[in-house]
């Protein structure tokens, strides 16, 4: 493993998950094991700094990270698809392969518990846990972030952890209306989660890499509860034998999704 980064509490290095799949994987520097773990989807620009900014907080709270590239084996130009300028377009075996290939490492590492391993999917890549959850029944918790609305019926029917749904009134690509077709579709087939509609937050508020769209107290704010639900969720907090549903939102009473634009 190469170093690549130094983040505070975060050791940083980038690692092969077998098949030509590179990762970025980082780890608690100053804790000791075993850890929670985290998959990470990165958004539909690849491997950019956000996510690997993801993992290393990940890492700085005491979790395990690991991101795959799953442009790793795309032929388009990597250079426009980092700017935005291209897109790439994977199919939902591509995606369970990829994060696949994460989950399997970091349950393959000494240092993390097996059966405290999440997975966390960003905008193109929010629907990705589920997916990955779908195959792999010991996902413990899905994570999902102004995305993942769309996801097939069987695949959520298929899904066995608790999800965390975060979202936003001002996103531009996702409706308050989707969501809520979201958790009527997770109520249909009595799956575990929790909601949130951030007021006036746009598509994009977590990534501080994007000046025009991040908003920082919010996003420290669903920091805080990424972190909880995991802790509730390690701890023992969704028993099998029981349904919880959460949700809490919050916007104008006049809202108008059309209204809604793209920042920068």
């Amino acid at each position: 493993m190469i170093e690549e980064h130094s983040h505070i509490g975060a050791r940083t290095s980038w690692v092969d998950l077998g098949n030509g799949t590179r990762a970025f994987l980082a780890t608690p520097s100053r804790l000791p094991g075993p850890y929670g773990a985290v998959v990470l989807g990165h958004e539909r620009y690849g491997l950019v700094q956000h996510t690997l900014d993801l993992a290393a907080k990940f890492a700085s709270y005491g979790f395990a990270a690991v991101a795959p590239d799953m442009a790793s084996h795309w032929d388009g130009d990597k250079d426009a698809l980092n700017r935005g300028d291209a897109r790439m377009e994977l199919s939902d075996d591509q995606v369970r392969q990829y994060m696949g290939a994460g989950f399997d490492y970091l349950k393959a590492l000494p240092e993390v518990d097996g059966a405290q391993i999440a997975a966390m999917g960003v905008c193109q890549s929010g629907a990705y846990p589920h997916l990955l959850n779908s195959v792999k029944p010991d996902v413990a918790a899905n994570i999902i972030f102004y995305g993942g609305e769309d996801a097939p019926d069987e695949v959520v029917e298929a899904i066995t952890a608790p999800t965390l749904g975060v979202f936003g009134e001002a996103d531009h690509i996702i409706s308050i209306p989707d969501v809520y077709a979201f958790r009527a579709k997770l109520e249909k087939f009595h799956k575990n989660y929790e909601m949130r509609i951030f007021p006036s937050m746009p598509h994009g508020w977590l990534n501080d890499t994007m000046p025009g769209r991040y908003r920082q107290r919010q996003a420290e704010e669903a920091w805080v509860l990424i972190m909880d639900f995991l802790t509730r969720v390690f701890n023992g907090g969704y028993p099998d034998n029981r349904v919880r549903w959460k949700m809490a939102a919050e916007y104008c009473a006049d809202y108008d999704f059309s209204k809604n634009v793209r920042l920068a």
